[in-house]
């Protein structure tokens, strides 16, 4: 007696599935052979068949990796109000001439979003595939919240006083230091004056007092702001970046003496803010020698016997603190995420200088404005921004966007951009006895001691390095070769994962003077 299986036959994979397809093929071709007066009907046989291969192929390429679907144009979902009416048209300018198409919430390779997405599409973000990338990181808020940021006590920001709650220590500060003016600021950015604290409302909620820093650098009688535009691709460990190519300079509309409080354009940049080409002592620099902002502000002041590098060391050492401050908060904000790889955001942080040359974070943006609608100058420094940005996180291919996606995963086409010689550092020492035993001090760097997860970021900082474009990296810091090889000297206040992100940029600076 014949026995038959009650298990469930098995599905036949890809290879039977084009095999099953082929002889339907040849048997409708052998079939047209025999019977030309139908022609016709053969002609549509074939052309079934021919969907029906093709189909087949699709899918089989698709689960190999090859081409197919894999291999389509990457889609950008741009997320906001309005997104088509102009103020992102930079934005969308380079993703259409890097190849992207526009896709949407259910089908996208990155999210541009203006506004924070992780409440407003939470469980899209929540259910994220491992190739997909968001422009922000979860928790961000606590660096773009002005009220979290200018009350966080960080080096180079003017002292604040959070109200209503902190509104005694303000009038004891008052008291103690009558001269001092003082702002009254929001979140939303508006209605920044000075006020007297005897006059204003102390006990209006989400509002904080600045001390006011009165005696601003003057360039042709304007007070100005520096922005500058930074990025953050990892965020445990940390790694920060500054767009390089140029700063964004922005002057006041009115000039700043004789000073009146109640005059808002003397000290405060607004929309219609006087441009760099407008202001007579740099506009030829700018204007005539094509200096960026940057470089034409470091001619000005250098011919006035200043010395420009102190503006931008303060800078610099301001964003390093306030990302060093922020990050343990940051990483709570995003434990709901599992991994936050496919994070990346771009800030601008707005900078006041003194007339010693000394530097004050005023705020950090969160998706700053790219829109070129007040000043059309500006399209190249936006489209620079953004295209660097791109590069930097990986999304600017410079391979198939097939083969770009599986780039993000262990694999033949990752292991053609970098391997584990890229992250091998420190062979003297991790070569010793002391290594071959050991996974402390330098020797947590040695490949041999390197968990998966540590790998994975510190091949994620290969591409960053070789992608990095107009950017900068400023965390961990630019180092020098003797600082290199100080090892872990003075990274003792770090966390673990900084410690070994840093001590590992100290090896590949030793191997290469690019890195450091």
């Amino acid at each position: 007696m014949k026995v038959t299986s009650s298990s469930p036959k098995s599905k036949p994979g890809p290879n039977q599935e084009t095999k099953a397809a082929t002889k339907v093929q040849d048997d409708a071709d052998r079939s047209c052979s025999r019977w030309p007066p139908l022609l016709y009907g053969c002609v549509s046989v074939l052309v079934a068949v021919s969907a029906v291969l093709a189909a087949q192929l699709y899918r089989l390429q698709e689960q190999q990796g090859g081409l197919g679907a894999a291999d389509r144009p990457p889609r950008v979902w741009v997320a906001g109000n309005k997104v088509d009416s102009g103020y992102l048209k930079h934005v969308l300018n380079v993703f259409e001439r890097l190849g992207y198409e526009r896709g949407s919430e259910e089908d996208f390779d990155v999210l541009w979003s203006h506004p924070y997405p992780f409440r407003i599409y939470n469980d899209t973000l929540l259910a994220r595939k491992s190739h997909q990338k968001v422009n922000h990181f979860p928790g961000s808020g606590f660096i773009t919240s002005k009220v979290e940021l200018s009350t966080s006590g960080i080096k180079h920001i003017p002292i604040a006083f959070k109200m209503p709650k902190e509104k005694e220590q303000l009038l004891d500060y008052a008291k103690k230091n009558p001269q001092t003016l003082f702002v009254q600021k929001s979140n939303s950015h508006r209605d920044i004056q000075i006020k007297s604290v005897d006059a204003a409302d102390l006990d209006a909620n989400s509002t904080f007092f600045q001390e006011y820093i009165g005696n601003p650098l003057l360039v042709d009688g304007h007070k100005f702001d520096i922005g500058i535009y930074t990025v953050m691709t990892s965020l445990d460990p940390l790694r920060v970046y500054i767009y390089w190519g140029d700063v964004l300079l922005r002057f006041c509309a009115e000039e700043y003496h004789p000073f009146d409080a109640s005059v808002i354009n003397k000290y405060v940049v607004g929309d219609d803010y006087l441009p760099i080409w407008k202001v007579p002592s740099l506009s030829r620099y700018h204007n005539e020698l094509k200096l960026g902002h940057r470089e034409s502000l470091n001619a000005f002041l250098r011919s006035q016997g200043s010395r420009p590098e102190k503006i931008w060391s303060q800078i610099e050492e301001s964003i390093r603190s306030v990302y060093l401050v922020k990050e343990p908060s940051m990483i709570r904000a995003s434990r709901r995420f599992g991994s936050t790889r496919q994070f990346f955001e771009m800030v601008r942080f707005d900078f006041v200088v003194d007339d010693e040359l000394n530097v004050y974070l005023m705020e950090a943006n969160m998706s700053p404005n790219l829109s070129s609608a007040h000043f059309r100058q500006n399209v190249p420094l936006y489209e620079q921004v953004v295209y660097s940005l791109l590069s930097l996180v990986g999304l600017a291919p410079r391979i198939r966007p097939g083969l770009a996606r599986q780039a993000r995963s262990p694999g033949p086409v990752s292991d053609m951009l970098a391997t584990d010689k890229e992250l091998a550092v420190f062979g003297m020492e991790c070569g010793s006895p002391t290594c071959i035993d050991s996974c402390g001090g330098v020797c947590r760097v040695c490949l041999p001691c390197l968990t998966v997860p540590q790998k994975a970021f510190l091949r994620q900082a290969v591409d960053e390095h070789l992608n990095r474009h107009l950017t900068r990296r400023i965390l961990p810091p630019q180092t020098t070769v003797e600082e290199a090889r100080t090892g872990l000297e003075g990274l003792q206040n770090l966390s673990s994962t900084n410690q070994l992100m840093h001590l590992w940029f100290r090896g590949k600076c030793l191997l290469e003077r690019s890195w450091c």
